[in-house]
C-alpha cells in the first residue's frame, strides 16, 4: 500500500513513531499531489485541505474541530493534533459509508484505534482543551504560576505535560478555536478570559 502524506516536520516524526509496516511506503506530500492509494492530510487545520482534489480515495484529515458533516464523502477525520498520534490509540469518526474502509486501512497499519462520535473536539481534545481553560482560570486568580501549574498537573495527574505546556504544542490558537466552538452549545467550554487576552496577544 502507497500513502502520500501532508505533515510538517513534527507531525512526520510522529507519523513514523507509529512504526509503519514494511509493505506500507510512504511519499511525502509537498507542494505536488502524488499517486498513492491512500493520503494523509495532517495540516488540515493549518493551510486547509491539500487533497480536495481527490475524490475517489480515502483521506484522512487531522480535523479536530470540523466534523464530518462539512468534508467530502471521502474524507475520514482523525485526532493528529501535536502530540496525539503518539497515543496508543488514534481517534477516529467517518460517515458510515467510509468505515469499512478505514478500518482495513488502519487495520495495514497496525494502528489501534476508537470510533467516536463525529463532534467537534472528539474526545481527548476536548479534555485537553478543558484541562488548559481550567488552568488559564487558575492562572487568571493568581492561584499559581504557569510553571507551578504544570508542574503539579504533570506530578499529581501523571500527564506527559502540563497544560501550559499542552498549549504550547498543539498551539494555543486550536485550543481557543475548539473552545470557542464548543461553547457554543455548552457554556461549560467558555473561555477563560486569561487565555482570551494571551490569543490576542499573540
Amino acid at each position: 500500500m502507497q500513502l502520500a502524506v501532508k505533515a510538517n516536520q513534527e507531525q512526520r516524526e510522529e507519523f513514523l513513531s507509529k512504526s509503519i509496516p514494511a509493505n506500507i511506503s510512504i511519499i511525502w506530500a509537498d507542494k505536488n499531489i502524488p499517486d498513492a492509494e491512500v493520503y494523509f492530510d495532517l495540516l488540515f487545520e493549518e493551510e486547509g485541505a491539500a487533497f480536495s482534489s481527490i475524490n475517489n480515495k480515502p483521506v484522512f484529515v487531522n480535523a479536530v474541530i470540523e466534523t464530518c458533516q462539512t468534508l467530502p464523502k471521502n474524507f475520514i477525520r482523525i485526532n493528529a493534533w501535536n502530540g496525539f498520534l503518539k497515543r496508543d490509540i488514534v481517534e477516529v469518526a467517518a460517515k458510515e459509508s467510509m468505515k469499512m474502509e478505514a478500518e482495513k486501512i488502519l487495520n495495514s497499519l497496525q494502528w489501534k484505534f476508537e470510533w467516536v462520535v463525529d463532534e467537534p473536539g472528539m474526545i481527548a481534545a476536548r479534555i485537553i482543551a478543558m484541562i488548559v481553560n481550567e488552568a488559564y482560570f487558575g492562572l487568571g486568580d493568581e492561584i499559581s504560576s504557569k510553571e507551578e501549574i504544570d508542574i503539579a498537573m504533570k506530578l499529581g495527574t501523571n500527564y506527559p505535560y502540563g497544560p501550559f505546556e499542552w498549549s504550547e504544542k498543539i498551539g494555543l490558537q486550536k485550543i481557543y478555536a475548539l473552545l470557542k466552538k464548543l461553547s457554543q452549545t455548552d457554556k461549560r467550554y467558555n473561555v477563560a478570559p486569561s487565555l482570551e487576552e494571551a490569543i490576542h496577544q499573540l
